[in-house]
């Protein structure tokens, strides 16, 4: 069911050579971009014609209206079950308290008498947000895109997700529901990369954003690379991960079930164990059948990504070398299930979210720890970061400058100005004094 990969032994290779090593799924964007360039470009043109009639192509259904109208979002909210409706307003209500603390505040720095550098954090005007509306429905996502953009005083937020012929063409009524818990009111049902085109170019329905977020398949991640520099993007999500490093102590019936948890969403998500213990591995090998067979979504999602090429488990020859492999790896998700939990945490370098001892699955993540769980994949934790409050601010620098304080550093400007060969640089300042350098006290 899962493959194993054996690095006990010979010293452990370094860099690109490790990660060579390490399962990873195939995820083939810039094949993926060619075909989703005429789309983006028919919407450009088109406009909302073009997003109806990919609505019927793609989707199997004829919208009366691109944009989601209010008293649908009303509707959802007033049918939604109660006990899912509570679930969702703890999980806004945590994850509002973390993304709160991320607020930035604007500072000012005396760099000199008269000469200072204020750093004021700006959020971006309009956000379109994306939630996926494929194999699972995310109500979770919404909170997880909307909540940090409106911590951050986004002035606009928009959300797309795809039309549903189950529902009448709207969107899935939890993702309704969710928005309206959310007051986010200008919901468009529409999906995949023409959900992008829209938010980047404009249509008569929607104004164009400056910046898209949130998870998709493969074209909703070539359209975001096909617009990176028209609008901002979060990243171009690929096939979910957890990896879990454990030692003997971890308990086997935990560590398969959230293998399982994550390969539950699609068949190229990735499952991996990297264990210094033998024992663990087997036990986890025998629980992985176990409750594999008693659970839903086994032949479709479970046992393809666990049976893939990004799926294993990887044995070590002890902890130290656990955790170069999971650096190397940089997972999305990382579990740490050992001794010494809360201490290997610290020293984990790539990850886009670490869960500390057996009692932070990433099921936790993903609903109410207050944590983002919109996160970095394919090993790009090792540059990048989950969505946060940060995500959707600038920091825009403020200089202000004395007459004194430009003619103390006058000469330096100039000095510098003509090293660079940059003369008018220099110029710039000369201009003020006369013409004249103006000596420094």
């Amino acid at each position: 069911m899962i493959s194993r990969i054996d690095l006990r032994g010979d010293a452990l290779p370094e860099g690109g050579a490790l990660r060579d090593l390490l399962p990873r799924a195939e995820f083939d964007v810039e094949a993926a971009l060619e075909k989703v360039r005429p789309i983006c470009e028919d919407v450009h043109h088109r406009g909302d014609a073009a997003l109806v009639e990919y609505a019927e192509k793609f989707d199997g259904v004829t919208l009366e209206h691109v944009r989601v109208p209010a008293e649908a979002l009303a509707e959802a909210l007033e049918q939604l079950d109660p006990a899912v409706r509570e679930a969702l307003e703890e999980s806004i209500r945590r994850t509002r308290i973390v993304h709160r603390a991320q607020r930035r505040s604007t500072h000012t720095t005396q760099v000199v008498p008269g000469g200072t550098v204020t750093e004021k954090w700006i959020p971006v005007q309009r956000v379109g947000l994306y939630a996926p509306g494929g194999r699972s429905v995310y109500p979770s996502s919404v909170i997880m895109n909307a909540v940090p953009a409106q911590e951050a005083g986004v002035e606009s937020v928009a959300l797309a997700s795809p039309p549903q012929k189950e529902f009448g063409g709207l969107p899935h009524p939890t993702i309704l529901a969710a928005c309206a818990l959310l007051g986010v009111d200008e919901v468009y049902a529409v999906g995949g990369a023409q959900a992008v085109a829209m938010f980047a170019y404009g249509t008569e329905s929607c104004a164009p954003a400056n910046m898209v977020t949130g998870p998709g398949n493969i074209w909703v991640a070539a359209a975001k690379r096909y617009f990176t520099g028209r609008i901002g993007i979060d990243a171009e999500a690929g096939p979910t991960e957890i990896a879990i490093l454990a030692d003997s102590t971890a308990d086997p019936v935990h560590v398969a079930a959230d293998l399982i948890s994550q390969a539950e969403h699609d068949p190229m998500a990735a499952a991996v164990l990297v264990t210094d213990s033998e024992e663990l591995a087997t036990a986890t090998e025998a629980e992985l059948k176990t409750q594999v067979a008693a659970t839903k979504h086994i032949d479709d999602r479970i046992v393809p990504a666990l049976a893939g090429r990004q799926s294993a488990i990887v044995l070590v020859n002890d902890l130290e070398d656990g955790l170069k492999v999971v650096d190397a790896y940089g997972a999305e998700h990382l579990e740490i299930q050992t001794t010494d939990a809360a201490a290997r945490a610290e020293r984990v370098r790539n990850a886009g979210a670490i869960f500390v001892g057996p009692w932070a699955p990433v099921s936790l993540g993903d609903y109410c720890a207050g944590s983002n769980h919109v996160l970095p994949t394919g090993g790009c934790a090792c540059h990048s970061s989950g969505l946060s409050v940060q995500s959707f601010l600038r920091g825009v620098h403020i200089v202000d400058y004395t007459r004194d304080a430009l003619a103390d550093v006058t000469h330096h400007v100039v000095t510098l100005a003509e090293a660079e060969d940059l003369p008018a640089h220099g110029a710039a300042l000369k201009a003020r004094f006369g013409w004249k350098v103006p000596e420094s006290k």
